[in-house]
């Protein structure tokens, strides 16, 4: 803050990086980044049941530009900039592209981005929600790019991915109910694996 009548009268109100910057309608949003910022960077890994990775990042290594895990249509219909329909899309499993992401290659909205939020499929057809309106105009007849989507489980990445071997989460680690759990009577407590009804709980990582 500056006193423009002695510019030497000021006080430093912030001090940091620009982080994301948005541009749309006309105007730009810039993310302010204090010095702080540094210590919410992850070090290491975080020992947790879903994947840690992003679909088709380095860890991942899942390649979004195969087949089965895009496609390009047209938009059929488009409401509120929010809601797209298909009559079509119908090789593609209910759900399939829900949690992916929609990229709008053509029209006024080229170059943008969405995260679906939700992906159905019914006999009247396909109907793709977002979580957020599309910053600009979307239109009957732009063509857009809708890719796999993926809920960060093991079952997931195995199954739909064929990419278990890539899983960056830990899917047989004990959850807080069994963490917060005390001995009890007939409990063989040796130091080896526990046994719950016959289920044996392991730690561990990667496939199963």
């Amino acid at each position: 803050m500056v006193n423009w009548a002695d510019v030497g009268e000021r006080i430093v109100q912030f001090r940091g990086t620009l982080g994301e910057i948005k541009r749309a309608n006309g105007a730009f949003q810039a993310e302010l980044r204090g010095v702080t910022e540094a210590l919410n960077q992850p070090f290491g890994r975080v020992y947790q049941a879903p994947c840690s990775a992003v679909l088709g990042d380095g860890d991942c290594g899942v390649d979004l530009d195969a087949p089965g895990y895009f496609s390009e249509p047209l938009v059929e219909d488009v409401t509120d900039r929010k809601v797209l329909r298909f009559a079509g899309l119908d090789e593609f499993d209910d759900r399939w592209f829900e949690k992916g992401r929609v990229r709008v290659l053509t029209g006024k909205a080229a170059g943008l981005v969405a995260l679906i939020k939700n992906d159905r499929l019914s006999g009247a057809g396909r109907r793709v929600e977002l979580w957020q309106a599309l910053g600009a105009e979307i239109a009957v007849g732009d063509q857009i790019r809708l890719e796999a989507g993926c809920d960060r489980r093991s079952e997931t990445c195995r199954l739909k991915f064929n990419n278990i071997r890539n899983f960056r989460g830990f899917p047989h680690i004990p959850g807080e109910d069994w963490l917060m759990a005390y001995p009890a009577e007939g409990q063989v407590l040796d130091g080896g694996s526990l046994f719950n009804e016959g289920l044996a709980i392991y730690g561990g990582s990667g496939g199963e």
